[in-house]
């Protein structure tokens, strides 16, 4: 959308085999990637909503991302050198194109669902609008129409967490290491809130006076992070999470929402801070053909990751109907 051009490549995984008629395209969340059964436990499994005996699950890595799909670690033809900070602007939008190409590559035509969480359920709602039928199911979790400025202004917070790593800016491999580790012990305040931190993170010793649970974990997490994931990456990936805006030239929010022709199911979480219900709220009433369904936990955004029992109980009958 930016305007500028750049050579796709895509990485995607499957699981199962395809029959025509049993496509499950799961789009990813944040830092993922395009192995689902890596990141979203107990899904892509026998019984469960990802099962390969079943379904032809495809997940394709988001362009900007760092996990083979084109993005600032990748080389930038026009100087031979990966791209990292000159890396164009993508967009939720550009995100959605992308495996739609895919789709065609593969001979995909339809699909019997798209699911999507996070910013992974504004990549589906996008496919779902830039080609109508495309979808004869779209199940939509914790996710919104747009990104409203409590997350924008919690994506900000990030980046400048990543700009006062003094490697900012550098063109190596291990630029902004600190900057990432900062960056997301923020990021996941507004992914766990406080319930599912008060529950998980109490101290064994009621008496002690430093050292606390809490700040190993987030230190830990923040490591985690920095040995896997690229800066420029998460860069490009928060500045797309800020731009997601389904009614962005096509007539508002309303609008764009009440042109979706997908049965849809919308799941929100009770706890989740950065993309509340009130959110889903929005989609289940504008999109025609859609009900909504809450579970309730106490790991905030998180629980899409956690609770995949709860989440099987109302995915594998939706889709299976």
């Amino acid at each position: 959308e930016c305007g500028a051009e750049i050579q796709l490549r895509i990485a995607y995984h499957t699981y199962g085999t395809y029959t025509g008629d049993n496509v499950l395209w799961v789009c990813h969340a944040l830092t993922a990637n395009s192995e689902v059964a890596d990141w979203w436990p107990h899904t892509v499994e026998k019984g469960k909503f990802l099962d390969p005996e079943r379904g032809f699950t495809v997940c394709a890595n988001i362009i900007g991302s760092c996990y083979g799909t084109t993005g600032p670690t990748s080389i930038n033809p026009a100087t031979g050198e990966p791209y990292y900070d000159s890396c164009p602007l993508v967009t939720v939008r550009d995100m959605a194109r992308a495996p739609l190409l895919l789709a065609d590559h593969l001979g995909i035509r339809q699909a019997q669902a798209i699911i999507g969480s996070s910013i992974g359920g504004f990549q589906a709602l996008e496919m779902a609008l830039e080609r109508p039928g495309f979808a004869r199911k779209l199940i939509l979790i914790a996710t919104a129409a747009k990104a409203q400025p409590w997350a924008i202004a919690a994506d900000e917070a990030q980046r400048m967490a990543l700009e006062a790593d003094g490697t900012y800016g550098q063109h190596t491999p291990e630029a902004g290491h600190k900057g990432i580790e900062a960056a997301r012990a923020i990021g996941l305040l507004t992914y766990r809130g406080s319930a599912a931190y008060n529950a998980t993170q109490e101290h064994d010793n009621p008496d002690k006076t430093y050292g606390f649970r809490a700040c190993s974990y987030q230190r830990h997490q923040g490591l985690k992070l920095s040995r896997r994931f690229d800066l420029y990456s998460y860069l490009r990936i928060t500045e797309a999470f800020d731009s997601h805006n389904v009614g962005r030239g096509r007539g508002g929010v309303e609008q764009a929402l009440q042109s979706i022709q997908a049965q849809t199911l919308v799941v929100g979480i009770t706890s989740d801070i950065i993309l509340p219900v009130t959110e889903q709220v929005i989609l289940w009433k504008n999109i025609p053909d859609s009900r909504m369904e809450l579970i309730v936990s106490e790991f905030g955004h998180d629980g899409f990751l956690v609770e995949h029992a709860k989440l099987d109980a109302l995915l594998r009958p939706f889709i299976e109907c």
